[in-house]
This record gives C-alpha cells, structure tokens and sequence, in this order.
C-alpha cells in the first residue's frame, strides 16, 4: 500500500476500496463497531469544522445581521459569479 503519510501519494479510492473489502468479512458485532467509530469520526469531524467558523471573528454577528436581511434584497449568486 501507498505510504499514508504522503497525502499526495493516497488513492483514495484503494482506501475506499480495502476498506469495503475488509468491512465484508467482519461479524454483525464488530461491523456495529465500525459503524459507531465512523460516526464518531464523522461527528468530531463536524464539530472541528463548526469551531473552526466559530473562531472567526465577527462570524456570529454577521450571521445575525445577514438573517434580518429581507430576501428581497438578496442577490442571485450566478448574478454575481458567473465563473462558478
């Protein structure tokens, strides 16, 4: 396998792929614990993402404001960025 520590040398879809593979020969148990640690991961995951806004400053304020903004005055993004 790919050395793990090289991000650009990572193929993600090997990984997908021996994962799935490994996953089918785990018993009803164990794969409960995949399951539940994939979750967890996936929570924490989101949650360091959450912080990470969280610590711009100024983010929670302009969140409030741009919520009292009336939607008639919203613009259409493609309007703005038409490369996107």
């Amino acid at each position: 396998m790919q050395n793990l520590q090289d991000p650009q040398l990572v193929d993600i879809q090997v990984i997908r792929d021996g994962v799935f593979k490994d996953i089918q020969q785990l018993t009803p148990e164990r794969l409960q614990v995949v399951a539940d640690f994939v979750a967890y991961l996936v929570d924490r995951e989101s949650e360091e993402a959450t912080q990470e806004l969280l610590n711009i400053v100024g983010v929670i304020q302009r969140l409030r404001e741009n919520r009292q903004t009336p939607k008639i005055e919203y613009i259409n993004w493609r309007s703005v960025r038409s490369d996107v």
